[in-house]
């Protein structure tokens, strides 16, 4: 009965998402807002490592997941592709009633946005599947409903977010850029992340987020040297208060020869930028070899956002 009613479901169709993971190659960040949210400046850049969302027509809602760390993935409504899903059922009154398959690659709970690409992937597979057509804004709009990093993930490329980072403004990107990704044993908890940055800048004036002038153009030009010298992180003290093993990571990209390197968002992963590809292969090789982070993932950027496939 299983497999006839499996078979049952893939001739009625099924679309499927590629959609990127992201780092931000400036992350500014004010003080806590009465909410407890913090304003942002963020300028968020694509790259090529990319998870698929696929969505088939099924009985009720449902979630399965495949690839590194799958087991660490939540296949409840707590994951953000189910929530994509609800959200735009309940806008047009049907019923959000499909299996998402998540086949990841996008580290989980690394900084890279992975869990806000597959809310960004379900939302547009599902547009997809159920023939809404709906606009691009109706989706950023439903984007920044499910979180701060969503709308970039249906973006992609390379974009200024403000606000909590959800609120966009394209930003034109040279490139190829070369970058390698450090995998950290474990996660870090965002939530924690800022809490920890509320608490090592308690008493100081934190100081309006504003985006580089500097690292801008540099992104513009495609400039590797001068975007190596613009990229920050102001939760990068913290992630590092948290995880102090993740010095020696960033110390390790470094010394093989990386431009520049920093924590990717809230962390644990970290990000090298090279100057070429055999560059980044370098520092992807003295990375494994040392032992300071679990793997290293060798890509460029920028790279296209959601896309059906």
């Amino acid at each position: 009965m299983e497999e006839s009613a499996g078979m049952a479901e893939q001739q009625r169709g099924s679309v499927t998402v590629r959609v990127p993971a992201k780092v931000n190659v400036q992350l500014a960040v004010g003080g806590a807002r009465p909410d407890g949210f913090h304003d942002l400046a963020s300028v968020f850049l694509a790259v090529s490592l990319f998870d698929e969302v696929t969505v088939r027509p099924a009985d009720g809602l449902r979630i399965t997941c495949s690839g590194p760390d799958a087991d660490q993935v939540p296949l409840d409504r707590t994951n953000l592709a189910a929530r994509a899903a609800e959200l735009l059922a309940a806008r047009h009154g049907i019923a959000p009633d499909v299996h998402i398959h998540i086949a990841k690659d996008i580290p989980v709970a690394g900084g890279m946005a992975g869990g806000s690409a597959d809310g960004a992937g379900a939302l547009l597979a599902c547009d997809a599947l159920w023939g809404l057509n709906s606009s691009r804004a109706e989706l950023l709009e439903i984007c920044a409903e499910l979180g701060s990093d969503v709308p970039f993930s249906l973006a992609g490329g390379a974009a200024l977010g403000i606000g909590r980072g959800e609120q966009l403004t394209e930003l034109p990107a040279g490139g190829p850029f070369h970058w390698v990704f450090a995998v950290a044993d474990g996660g870090l908890s965002t939530p924690a992340v800022y809490r920890e940055f509320d608490r090592l800048n308690e008493g100081v004036d934190v100081p309006e987020p504003a985006a580089s002038t500097a690292l801008l153009e540099a992104l513009r030009t495609g400039d590797v040297t001068a975007l190596a010298a613009a990229l920050g992180n102001d939760l990068q003290p913290a992630a590092l208060s948290l995880r102090p093993s993740l010095a020696a990571t960033l110390e390790t990209g470094m010394q093989a020869g990386a431009l520049a390197a920093l924590v990717s968002g809230s962390g644990p992963t970290t990000a090298f930028l090279t100057k070429d590809e055999d560059g980044a292969q370098a520092v992807a090789a003295a990375l494994t070899a040392s032992g300071t982070c679990r793997a290293a993932r060798v890509t460029t950027s920028p790279a296209p956002g959601a896309t059906v496939v």
